[in-house]
C-alpha cells in the first residue's frame, strides 16, 4: 500500500520506531488495512483501532510533525 513516495505501511501490525525507547509511555502501532490505515495503542490492542483513510493518516502524521495537537 503506498499512496505517497516512500510511505509503505504493512499488512502485520507494527510499532512505530519513535514509540520505541520513550518514556512516555505513548505507544502506537500501524497496519495496512487495504483502502485504509489501521491505527491502534500497542498497549491495549484488544481495544480496537482507528481506520482512516490515507488522506486522512498523512493530514495526521503532517499536524503531528508540525506539533498541532489541537483537536
Amino acid at each position: 500500500m503506498c499512496w505517497r513516495p516512500c510511505m509503505t505501511v504493512p499488512r502485520v501490525w507494527r510499532k512505530s520506531s519513535h514509540s520505541s525507547g520513550g518514556t512516555s509511555g505513548e505507544c502506537v502501532e500501524l497496519r495496512g488495512l487495504g483502502s485504509a490505515v489501521g491505527v491502534r495503542d500497542s498497549k491495549a490492542p484488544e481495544a480496537g483501532h482507528l481506520a482512516l483513510a490515507p488522506k486522512a493518516f498523512a493530514a495526521l502524521v503532517a499536524r503531528l510533525k508540525q506539533g498541532d495537537l489541537s483537536a
